[in-house]
Parts: C-alpha cells; sequence; structure tokens
C-alpha cells in the first residue's frame, strides 16, 4: 500500500491515514490527497475507459481540466454523483469511488470491441451511418444511440444534499491564487479596497505547490506561500474563497463562483450545505487563471501511465507520490525537463528525455547528465504499448529533412509529455473580450477587454516566476486605483529560477502509415488526429464546424486539453493560419457544475415559490380550502362543519348577493404607472382612451398582443393626472410589467414614464354587496362615500383604522362593491377589524371559487380562462372597450385583418343547459350535430361552467364559432356518458340592467 508514495515529501499530512475504495477495492490515502494523487500513491493508473472506442484510460492531469479520470462517486445517505473528477476529489475516510463506461468490469470490457473496429467509427461516422435505411432510425437508431449516449449512471434518488448561494460586492476580484494572483490580491488588499480572492483547489499556491527550487525575497516558495496567505487572513477587507470555482464570468463585472463546501468532508455538520453559488459583482476584475500544460500528440499516446509532466512533477512535490519507478520523459519545452530531475532525485530511474527539439539549453544538458538520464535531442516518440498499462515507447531519430533513424524501444511504467503551455483564457473570453493570436508560442493571449478586468501571469501568456509575480502586483495596485484607492505595486526578487523555453509542436510524425496512428486529441472522446485531418478532406474548414463534425472539445472538460492542438492540426491540414481557421466557443460554466448549486434554495416547495398575502395565514386559521392560482396560494372556500365544497360556495355567493361579502383580491397585479406622458402611454398601450380619464376615476382596460388577441385585462384608475394604479390578473402582473417596460425601453423611449411594480405593496380587501358601504362608511376619513361624491369607477385616497388607504368603488360580482388597499403590512389587521365589525351584517368571508361563481353569473370573463390567446375583444363582447378614433395602440392594425373580420369567428356566448342540473364541464367540447360521422366537427368549447345557486340553475360560458348569431339555437356538448343540450343565450345571467351595482 502507498508504494509510490515517499516518506516526509509533499504537503499532505501523512500522519493521518484515510480509507477510501476504487472498484470495491480498499486503499489507504492521506489527509490533502486527491483520489487521483491517493490512486497513483498505490500504483493505480488504469480508472476508466474512453467513450466512443472504450480504450483503457489513466490520469492525465493533476487539475480540473482532467478528461479521463472520471469517476462515480458515492458519499453514504444516497450521495452519489457520476462524472467526478478524480483530480480534485478530495479523498475522507468512507470514500466509495467507481470507474465508469465499462462492462463488465475496467479491465475487461466488452465495449472495446469498438477498439477494433475503430475504422468504421471514423469522424462523423454517425451522420453516415444512421441515415439509412429510413425506416430503421425509430427502432434501431435512436435506440442504440440513446444507450451510447453520456458517462456515468445518473443518480437514482433524490439529491438529499441542500445547496447555498449568495450575492457578493467587493471592489476587486481575484480569480486565482497562484503568483500571479496572490501578488494581485496582496497589492489591492493593503489598499484599503474591499477585495476578493477565489482559488478552485483547496489551498492557495497555484504553481507555488508544485515548485520546489525557486526562492522569492529570500524566502522558499512555501514559506513566501505561508506568509501571503497569513498577511491575507489578517486583512478584514480580504475574503479568500478556497474550493471556489469561477465558472461564468458575465456583463457589468458578474462572475458566478461555485463554492465547494463539505465534498471534502467525511461528516458534514447537520444542515450545512454541500455548494454555496456565489454571484459576485466587482468594480475591477483581475484574471489570474493560469495555463494548462498541452498533451503530445502521437500514436499510443493515451495508454494508462501516459500522462503530463507538470502533472507529475505537481504529484511529487505537492503529494509525495511517484507516478513511476522508469519515467521517461517526451518534451517539445523545458518545463518536462524540471519533472525529469525532480523525479530523478526522488529515487526514480528516469530512463530517457526525448525531445524533439535538435537542441536544447546547456544547462539542462548538464543537469540531466549530473542525474544520469539519458537525452534524446531531435527524437520523437512513434508508439507505446502496454495494454492496461505503459510497458514502452517507441522513439525515433529525426534528421533535419524528416528522415527517419531506426526505432528504440524503452522500457517504462510512466510516460511523461509536454507540448508547452496554453493560457487559460475562458473567463476572459466570456465576455467576449478579443484574443490576440501569439504566432511564436502558438496560441492565443487576452487582447482587447470587454469589462473592467485585466489579466496577469501566465494566463496572459507571462510564464516565468517573477514575471508572473510582477504583473499579478502591478495588475493588483492598478485594480485598486481603478476602484478609487491608493495602491503602488510591490517588487519582488526571484532566485533559482529556470528560464523556460519550447517549441509547439503538432501532431509528432511517425514511423508507420499515419491512417493507422491512434494518436489522441480529445482523450475523453476519441477524437485522433487522423479524424481532424478526415474533417477538412471532407469539406469542413472552420474549426467550429470541425468541432463538431468530431467532437473535438466537446467532452466534459470543454477542450481545456484539446482545442489548441485540434486548432493547429487543423490549420496544417487547410494550409491556412490558425487565426483563419477560427477559435471554439467558451461558454460557461468553466467546469462542470452540479445542478444542484445553480438551483441553490429553490427546490422541493421552494422551487416554485408559493406566494402567500397577508391576510393568508388568518385564512388558514379560519378553515380556509386552498388553490394554486399562478404562483399564489388563494383561498378556495370556507366550508363550515359539515358542508362540501357545493354547499359552502352557494352559502357564501348567497350571502354576498344578499348582505355582505368580503375577498382577498391582494393577489391581483398592480403596476404604478407615473410620468407627465402616463396617460400617453396608457393610450397606446391599451385598446381605450385615457386622456380624458378625470382624476378620481377608474375604467376598466383590455390589453392586445402584436395580433390583436387578449393579453389581458384590468380596471385602471387615475390617482393624480400623473399618476396610474394599473391592476392586472393574478397571473398576468409579472408579464404585463415586462411588456410595458418592453415597449417603452424599445418603441418609446422618449416618453417620460416610469413603471413600478406594486403588487406586494397593497393588500387588497374586496367588500361586495349590498351593505358594504354601511359597514365601512364610518370607518373611512377623508373620502365622501355618497353616491354623489363616490360614484361607481372611482378611486380616491385616505384612511381606514387610522391606515392609508387608496379605495376603488368597483365590483367582480355585480354587487355593490369597493377595493380597500392598505399597506401589505396593516392587510391582516384591517381584514379582522372589517371582519368583526362585519358581523352585525352575517359578513362572510368568500374564496375564489365563489368569485368565479359571481362573476359568471354578471358574464365577467377571465383573461385565460374564457380566453385562449385567439380572442379579439370583439370576440369576447368587449368591442366597446375598443377606442374606435384612437390613431393606435398595440395590436390595432392586427384587428383590421380580414381574419378578424369574419363573421364565423369563435365568440364568448353563454350556455343553458336543457337540464338546469347538469353542470357542464369546463373544456367540453361542443358539436352542432350529434350524429355526424366521426371525426366530427367540434365548433367551440366550454371555458367555464357552475352551479349558480342565486338562479336555481347551471350556467356556462363558451366559445362557439359565430356565436352571437347563433343565439337561441340548440347546441350540443359530448361528455362521459352521454350527450347533453344546451341553448346559446346571452353572457350575462344575473341583473342584466346593473341595478345591484348601486343598491
Amino acid at each position: 500500500m502507498n508504494a509510490y508514495r515517499i516518506k516526509g515529501k509533499g504537503r499532505v499530512d501523512q500522519r493521518k491515514p484515510v480509507r477510501f475504495s476504487f472498484n470495491g477495492t480498499a486503499y489507504t490515502g492521506y489527509e490533502g490527497d486527491t483520489l487521483a494523487s491517493a490512486l497513483l500513491a498505490n500504483g493505480v493508473h488504469l480508472v476508466g475507459r474512453s467513450f466512443k472506442y472504450h480504450r483503457p484510460r489513466g490520469i492525465l492531469s493533476a487539475g480540473s481540466e482532467e478528461p479521463n479520470a472520471l469517476v462515480g462517486t458515492d458519499r453514504g445517505n444516497g450521495r452519489f454523483e457520476p462524472n467526478t473528477r478524480a483530480t480534485v476529489l478530495e479523498v475522507f475516510e468512507g470514500l466509495n469511488t467507481t470507474s465508469q463506461n465499462h462492462w463488465p468490469s475496467l479491465k475487461r470490457d466488452v465495449g472495446a470491441i469498438n477498439d477494433a473496429l475503430y475504422m468504421l467509427f471514423s469522424a462523423g461516422f454517425y451522420y453516415k451511418t444512421f441515415m439509412w435505411p429510413k425506416s430503421f432510425w425509430n427502432k434501431v437508431y435512436e435506440p442504440f444511440i440513446r444507450g451510447a449516449a453520456g458517462l456515468g449512471k445518473s443518480p437514482t434518488v433524490p439529491d438529499p444534499d441542500t445547496y447555498a448561494s449568495r450575492f457578493a460586492h467587493c471592489d476587486v476580484l481575484v480569480v486565482g491564487a497562484g503568483p500571479a494572483g496572490l501578488a494581485a490580491a496582496l497589492e489591492a488588499g493593503r489598499s484599503g479596497a474591499k477585495v476578493m480572492l477565489c482559488d478552485e483547489q483547496a489551498e492557495l499556491g497555484g504553481s507555488l505547490l508544485s515548485e520546489t527550487n525557486a526562492r522569492i525575497d529570500g524566502a522558499s516558495g512555501w514559506d513566501w506561500l505561508k506568509a501571503a496567505a497569513a498577511e491575507l487572513a489578517a486583512l478584514p477587507n480580504v475574503t479568500v474563497l478556497t474550493r471556489a470555482t469561477a465558472i461564468g464570468y458575465y456583463h457589468q463585472n458578474l462572475l458566478g463562483l461555485c463554492q465547494r463546501l463539505t465534498d471534502h468532508l467525511a461528516s458534514p455538520p447537520e444542515g450545512a450545505p454541500r455548494e454555496r453559488l456565489w454571484k459576485v459583482r466587482a468594480k475591477q476584475v483581475v484574471l489570474a487563471q493560469g495555463a494548462i500544460e498541452k498533451p503530445l500528440v502521437f500514436d499510443g499516446n493515451d495508454r494508462p501511465g501516459v500522462m503530463l509532466a507538470g502533472a507529475a512533477r505537481s504529484y511529487l512535490n505537492r503529494y509525495g507520490v511517484k507516478v513511476g519507478n522508469r519515467p521517461v520523459v517526451v518534451t517539445s519545452h523545458d518545463s518536462a525537463w524540471l519533472a525529469a530531475y525532480d523525479l530523478a532525485e526522488a529515487g526514480a530511474k528516469v530512463a530517457a528525455i526525448v525531445d524533439v527539439r535538435p537542441e536544447v539549453a546547456g544547462h539542462l544538458k548538464q543537469r540531466a547528465a549530473a542525474l544520469g538520464i539519458e537525452m534524446l535531442t531531435g527524437w520523437t516518440a512513434t508508439g507505446t504499448s502496454g495494454r492496461l498499462r505503459v510497458a514502452s515507447v517507441r522513439v525515433n531519430p529525426i534528421s533535419r529533412n524528416g528522415v527517419f533513424g531506426p526505432a528504440r524501444t524503452i522500457a517504462c511504467d510512466a510516460l511523461l509529455m509536454s507540448g508547452g503551455w496554453t493560457p487559460s483564457v475562458h473567463l476572459f473570453s466570456h465576455t467576449k473580450g478579443k484574443l490576440d493570436w501569439n504566432e511564436e508560442g502558438q496560441m492565443f493571449l487576452p487582447g482587447e477587454r470587454t469589462e473592467e478586468s485585466r489579466c496577469a501571469g501566465a494566463g496572459n501568456g507571462s510564464f516565468g516566476l517573477a514575471a508572473a509575480l510582477a504583473e499579478g502586483a502591478e495588475a493588483g495596485a492598478d485594480a485598486a486605483v481603478d476602484a478609487g484607492f491608493k495602491a503602488k505595486a510591490a517588487t519582488y526578487k526571484v532566485d533559482g529560477e529556470v528560464p523556460l523555453m519550447g517549441v509547439s509542436s503538432r501532431e509528432l510524425t511517425t514511423d508507420r502509415n499515419a491512417s493507422k496512428a491512434k494518436a489522441f486529441v480529445d482523450f475523453q472522446n476519441d477524437v485522433t488526429a487522423k479524424d481532424i485531418r478526415l474533417a477538412v478532406r471532407e469539406g469542413f474548414k472552420s474549426i467550429e464546424h470541425i468541432k463538431r463534425y468530431t467532437t473535438n472539445g466537446m467532452a466534459t472538460d470543454q477542450g481545456k486539453t484539446s482545442n489548441i492542438n485540434g486548432l493547429v492540426i487543423a490549420s496544417d491540414a487547410v494550409r491556412r493560419p490558425a487565426p483563419a481557421v477560427g477559435l471554439t466557443t467558451f461558454r460557461p460554466p468553466y467546469t462542470p457544475t452540479t445542478f444542484g448549486a445553480f438551483a441553490g434554495y429553490n427546490r422541493s416547495e421552494l422551487f416554485e415559490v408559493t406566494r402567500k398575502t397577508p391576510i393568508d395565514v388568518w385564512a388558514e386559521e379560519n378553515g380556509a380550502v386552498f388553490e394554486p392560482v399562478s404562483l399564489w396560494r388563494r383561498a378556495w372556500y370556507f366550508p363550515k362543519p359539515g358542508e362540501d365544497m357545493h354547499a359552502a360556495v352557494t352559502r357564501e355567493c348567497k350571502t354576498v348577493r344578499e348582505t355582505l361579502g368580503m375577498f382577498d383580491a391582494s393577489t391581483l397585479g398592480k403596476i404604478e404607472i407615473v410620468g407627465p406622458d402616463a396617460a400617453e402611454f396608457l393610450n397606446r398601450m391599451y385598446t381605450n382612451a385615457w386622456s380624458k380619464l378625470g382624476v378620481g376615476r377608474c375604467r376598466y382596460g383590455v390589453l392586445l398582443g402584436e395580433d390583436g388577441f387578449i393579453r389581458d385585462d384590468g380596471v385602471i384608475g387615475r390617482i393624480t393626472s400623473d399618476r396610474f394604479h394599473v391592476t392586472t390578473t393574478t397571473g398576468g402582473a409579472a408579464r404585463v410589467l415586462a411588456m410595458m417596460e418592453d415597449y417603452l425601453q424599445t418603441e418609446w423611449p422618449d416618453l417620460k414614464v416610469w413603471l413600478t411594480s406594486i403588487t406586494e405593496q397593497w393588500a387588497v380587501i374586496a367588500l361586495q354587496g349590498p351593505n358594504a358601504r354601511k359597514l365601512f362608511e364610518p370607518l373611512v376619513e377623508g373620502i365622501d362615500l355618497s353616491e354623489e361624491g363616490f360614484p361607481h369607477m372611482s378611486v380616491a385616497e385616505g384612511r381606514i383604522y387610522g391606515v392609508p388607504t387608496r379605495l376603488f368603488r368597483m365590483s367582480f360580482t355585480g354587487e355593490r362593491g369597493y377595493e380597500i388597499n392598505v399597506p401589505a403590512r396593516y392587510g391582516r389587521a384591517v381584514w379582522e377589524k372589517l371582519f368583526e365589525a362585519g358581523q352585525q351584517f352575517g359578513i362572510t368571508p368568500y374564496g375564489t371559487e365563489t368569485m368565479h361563481v359571481l362573476r359568471a353569473e354578471k358574464g365577467y370573463i377571465i383573461v385565460g380562462q374564457d380566453t385562449d390567446g385567439t380572442l379579439t375583444p370583439e370576440d369576447a363582447g368587449l368591442g366597446w372597450a375598443i377606442g374606435k378614433s384612437k390613431p393606435d395602440f398595440v395590436g390595432k392594425r392586427s384587428l383590421s385583418r380580414p381574419d378578424m373580420l369574419k363573421a364565423d369567428r369563435k365568440q364568448l356566448v353563454g350556455l343553458l343547459t336543457s337540464d338546469p342540473n347538469t353542470v357542464l364541464e369546463a373544456g367540453a367540447q361542443i358539436v352542432l350535430d350529434p350524429n355526424q360521422t366521426l371525426p366530427m366537427k367540434m365548433v367551440g368549447h366550454v371555458t367555464s361552467s357552475y352551479w349558480s345557486g342565486t338562479l336555481g340553475r347551471s350556467i356556462a360560458l363558451a366559445v362557439v364559432e359565430g356565436g352571437r348569431a347563433r343565439e337561441g339555437a340548440t347546441i350540443h356538448v359530448p361528455m362521459p356518458g352521454r350527450t347533453h343540450t344546451a341553448r346559446i343565450v346571452g353572457t350575462v345571467f344575473y341583473d342584466p340592467e346593473n341595478k345591484r351595482l348601486s343598491a
């Protein structure tokens, strides 16, 4: 166990062993290990299978760019997650992990047959294979694709974890806590600016965690790191977030950070969230994300044990793990030589350094010679062997004219490769910042920026330690200055740094038929160099098209290790410069992010939040039965002991008609429209006229879409000459406000108008019935409630019980009615006072069902129930609400289209069933002839249907083709069991003269 662990080396705590399992086998790691480092310490390189060919795959990297080492993670108690990157998963006691994408076992996978048949699965094979015969699609091709899609197994039980979210504001946000990021955070923090520093790793340091040679200001890199971390922790204006990945950079300097809070704990505290999504708005941003090492592309570069040289160095120096006892290094960059040196000094027998460059710096050769490492400069790797782990590498010398010399086979148990480094520009690209191509380094670098941001360090192309520190300090100081603080960049003295150079390699040439070489570019999706060349031969010239045809860069790592290699191979194939081929689009999130983190608190009952009015608790205490209406919970009816819904609603209706009822109408949408052009704005939005509406008066308004169909309706009151109180339907409040804002900002930006949602500001109590005025007239101050002073469709401001009120005289029942708007915090108190005072009149609270019955008796429509998105005002019997002389309003032109003027359009009508006791089903279809052959011609449907206790019979509203011209005609309504007949009548069933409004 831990045969490859070097005692006392690294930053893990070797005094604290941690037991975990992988594929049912128990292993031991140490506190501070990742799953990848712990497996490598135990000699485990094989961790999974590739997606398409099911080839054995090993650990490639040491960071979040890992494409291979994806595992299923079981943290107990139903906490299972697929596709967790072993390179960032911290081990803890009892962790249970499994490999993916194989059957029946990791070592013996039936799916590996695909590897032998690789010629059948070339780039774009699915586009070619699944086209013919067409009849195979539903029963053969689609099931096959669905069965093969995806990696890992989805969880089968609900996620038991909780997830948190938080908003934050700062002066300077620094992303990345490597040398550049630390220097930037220190300078910004010392200025007094409010600073946030985030890094995706468990500890600060970045590349310093793997560096053992360089000294900063006379101290070792680790000592300087410790001092920097301590200083940052001591600054009260600095917030440091570890295990926090910046997943997205959005407009106006908004960044999303996903912080892992408890994934590394064996026993998380009770109730502690697993992850927290931070939404950070920063005045200035410093991006110091570092760089990602490029793999080399050569035949057999994907075997377990083949990994990035920088990763091998990290596993050695940070985790104290040798990745092999006899490694070979293949490189085109100096940095891989440092990995060879460190491994040799740690006791590994480095068999050789194979460098494709014919010449390298003399100091590199001298140190390698001193360590007894064979050097093969001007050589290349042309193949590997080993089934489940690399066993040897075949290398060849290359002459200047490209001719191969005799091949050598070098035995090895690890093959470390490096093709140089690629700046991590993903977040910068999220902002649509311009990327500049660096021809010498064959890399894209941040160019013209679109946000208040700076890039520093390796992410900006400055790969040396001294350069990164200097650039980071300058970026941090400049960011602080731009945020309004005084700062000056400090200087750092770096000793022992080795200057690193390299060349960018394309696909390494091979000594065998290139069409048979399996030189992988995208390791997870099994995209090879020949796939990219094939895509070019088949006509794809843009890298975006090549990407989709080959799936290069479309795996879970978003091409972090494959994009640049794929680009330069495509560039060579099309014989055009890389910038002309293009660059694939980087999109959030930067790394795979759990759905839970995005959902945050919005799950279960909070997923679709149930909104409640200030009076809701009173209704619950008084026995209300509730129903959902849009996002609101509303009282449906108030049953008394022994009453069912039918009896309760009949009683509530009778009480409202005969004496007095009260209804919680707080859910109505409310928008305040203010400004000198408020009346003109309403003129343009609504069908009827508003300029001449007097102060203190109300009017019913109809809102159309551009198509001329009804979108919403409501009563609008003019509070002052430049202030209107607009009501909307409960479900339409947000939609109407958004529509108004859209027109105001895009069509009429010249209008001086301000829109404010006030739905939650006011609690609304509707008093309806003959005794409504008698009840609260003595309670109201500042409003003349006489018939002359406050007629129907009036609005005034005053006080009730000393509470400010905006009082409307209006009715949705046909009875004398008032709607009392009071500040929401007083809603329940005023309701209770009115309910107590109303006992002398036998007052009853009533719910939405009674409201529906009462309004249907009067023929008042509900938008969305009696309209279906295809009715015009004329169809709904609201032609009187159209301002015929108005020059324009939203939807006016559509009303004059020929289709809108047809006589046989569906129109709203009333229905009276032949059997008064039959209540039709809402939604039931209507036919003219019940004996016609199937399928019958349906001419409309029932929109609303109720039992009316007031009328002693059933009533219904419906839309029928040419309905108003059919008044008096009999129609038929097929329903389960039998077909019912009904007579078409007008829509007003009760008090057609509207005498009750002033009773």
